[in-house]
């Protein structure tokens, strides 16, 4: 699979909406097709680019997934990592491996929104005053 039609976005972007409703954490997702180097370091440079350290607490979480290459990573702002274990965020990345395993890509993601919010809620819960600060659409890189 190397994209994601119309239905899967849909889909993601409601368990994005779906999981920042249990914390005030701010998730994204961001896709490619191809990842030439070491997907966490890709993904590092996608979440400054991005701008998610800009949230007021430092929570922002980015879901990135190279579909052709087959490579995925999650990555955690500074207030969400010193908040949380080391292997915080390897559950969540077991539950997406094994739905990508079954080439379940779409729902591999929004398993891994989904746990990520819940995982998120114990250390950032939904707060009243809570303001959506970054996107929830999928961000899609150019090859």
């Amino acid at each position: 699979m190397a994209s994601l039609t119309d239905q899967e976005q849909e889909k993601i972007k409601h368990s994005i909406e779906w999981a920042e409703k249990a914390t005030s954490g701010e998730i994204r997702v961001c896709v490619e097709k191809k990842c030439e180097k070491d997907a966490y370091e890709r993904a590092i440079k996608c979440f400054y680019d991005l701008k998610m350290e800009a949230t007021a607490l430092r929570n922002g979480v980015l879901i990135y997934v190279a579909l052709v290459d087959k490579k995925f990573a999650i990555i955690g702002d500074d207030g969400i990592n010193k908040a949380v274990p080391d292997d915080f965020w390897e559950s969540t990345k077991e539950l997406m491996l094994h739905k990508f395993k079954s080439n379940e890509i779409a729902e591999g993601i929004s398993i891994g929104i989904i746990e990520a919010g819940k995982q998120l809620k114990k250390y950032f819960p939904y707060q009243s005053d809570d303001i959506n600060e970054l996107p929830d659409d999928i961000v899609f890189l150019k090859d």
